[in-house]
């Protein structure tokens, strides 16, 4: 975009905020093309995963152990690995929070703000798929995308809900170990990669986003245990939405503080430390991410800690969870049970030991819990709470459909499970070929072992999932979803 087109009362106070060299060069990035970057799905990385590095040419983002840049003409949006869910296309700032939100294995995390998924897939991959990721998007339009995106990346260890902050508050009160809020903000550091938000801009939404986001930190307060860490985001330069929201939040929490960014990992040299003036006047740091700096847009993030020791046992059920919430998910009947684990026998592969060294799926479904979910089947680890009183658009992995005595397994289960988990496989040969399947063609037998028997099958390419498909002695028919093929 150009200079020009900003808006001149934002112009004018970026003047005053930065000195009249980096002023300059903070200008001068505007005339740049913004970086484009993508974060490979470490839940999908095995031995037989294609190089990523090479296909795409990808260079790495310095903050983000599986962040790369990569080249606009490499167009890894329209490769068929994109909707395998091997990678997640997503501006490197972005990518900066989660890594210092300190997510570890087990632990139980919420994403207030989730949509469209970013930061979700990136805190569950850290996860492993362990523990318990609480999804929430307040705004039901934005959840189909970030639900879609869960599904995509493979993840169980996910509750997708719908909820406002306060009501969330109020059911999960100090129940999380990692809280992110990558707030709802004026858009500011985004200008350059979507020119759009500069018509969006105005004082007025400033102010308005300010209010907004006081509100949505003291009530995520309220759901972070002792010793647990929340991380405040946004992607705009406004002060009165960055340092001046943190100001306003601490000063009116007594046992929160915030935590030198540094002490977790070591901040890039292109990131700026920003002062952040808390109780007593005391002088702590956040850090702006300006694009003439680093190769990313702009973006900024505090780290908040609770006083007190994080309690390290964790089990299925919280005293925090109010009576209406507590207990276990209801289970699915037997006969349902049943149903899907004589799916689950037909097409599970019996004939190459250690195939399921990434999802191992069995240790799942003998640990977890089946519930049923309208005529839906999901599988829930055990650290879920009960769902009854939420707005839930995904309770763990969705497994598929029940219809009539017969059960459709769902894209979800295909893109969770590794390759080797199912015996019947075809595996296509070329890009051509895996781009027709994506948009909904059949495909020839001539991709199964000839020994293949008819049912369901996995259609892979360059070892990883793209859907189901189901074999009738002739051909295989295309199980892809309707609603995501590919345009002809």
């Amino acid at each position: 975009m150009l200079v020009n087109e900003l808006p001149d009362k934002f112009t004018e106070r970026m003047k005053e905020e930065l000195d009249p060299n980096e002023f300059r060069d903070f200008l001068s990035s505007y005339e740049c093309g913004s970086h484009k970057a993508l974060r490979i799905n470490s839940l999908k990385s095995t031995a037989a995963s294609p190089d990523l590095k090479d296909l795409f040419s990808l260079k790495r983002v310095e903050w983000c152990e599986n962040g790369y840049y990569y080249d606009e003409a490499a167009l890894p949006v329209k490769h068929p690995l994109h909707e395998a869910g091997a990678y997640y296309i997503q501006e490197a700032s972005a990518m900066a929070p989660v890594c210092w939100l300190d997510v570890k294995p087990g632990m139980r995390v919420l994403d207030l703000c989730a949509a469209p998924g970013g930061k979700s897939t990136e805190i569950a991959e850290l996860m492993e798929n362990t523990g318990l990721l609480v999804a929430n998007e307040p705004v039901l339009s934005r959840g189909r995308t970030l639900s879609l995106n869960i599904e995509r990346m493979g993840i169980s260890n996910t509750l997708l809900t719908s909820e406002s902050p306060e009501r969330l508050s109020g059911i999960f009160p100090g129940y999380f170990d990692r809280i992110l809020v990558d707030a709802p903000c004026s858009g500011e550091g985004m200008f350059r990669k979507n020119p759009l938000a500069v018509n969006e801009w105005s004082i007025e939404n400033t102010v308005l986003c300010a209010s907004r986001q006081d509100m949505i930190l003291r009530e995520a307060a309220k759901m972070l245990v002792p010793g647990g860490i929340l991380v405040y985001s946004t992607c705009t330069f406004n002060r009165g939405e960055n340092e001046g929201t943190v100001e306003r939040f601490l000063n009116d929490e007594e046992d929160l503080s915030l935590l030198d960014p540094g002490l977790l990992h070591p901040l890039p040299g292109g990131f700026k430390r920003t002062g952040i003036l808390t109780g007593e006047g005391r002088l702590n740091y956040g850090v702006r991410l300006y694009p003439h700096r680093i190769r990313g847009e702009g973006h900024f993030f505090a780290v908040i800690k609770r006083k007190g020791g994080l309690i390290p046992n964790r089990g299925e059920k919280h005293s925090g969870v109010r009576p209406s919430l507590s207990g276990s998910l209801v289970k699915a009947p037997d006969s349902v049970r049943k149903l899907f684990t004589g799916f689950w026998e037909s097409v599970k592969n019996t004939g190459e030991p250690g195939t399921e060294s990434r999802s191992d799926f069995t240790r799942l479904l003998s640990s977890g819990i089946l519930h049923v979910f309208g005529e839906q089947l999901y599988l829930s680890n055990a650290f879920f709470p009960g769902i009854k009183g939420l707005k839930v658009l995904r309770p763990g992995l969705h497994l598929g459909t029940l219809k009539r005595g017969r059960f459709v397994p769902s894209h979800a289960l295909a893109l969770f499970l590794d390759p080797g988990a199912v015996g019947r496989r075809a595996e296509l040969s070329d890009k051509d070929t895996a781009l027709k399947y994506l948009r909904g063609e059949s495909l020839s037998q001539e991709y199964l072992d000839p020994k293949d028997s008819k049912g369901w099958c996995l259609v892979c390419y360059m070892g990883m999932n793209l859907g189901w498909g189901s074999y009738d002695g002739r051909m295989i028919k295309n199980h892809y979803p309707k609603g995501l093929r590919l345009p002809p």
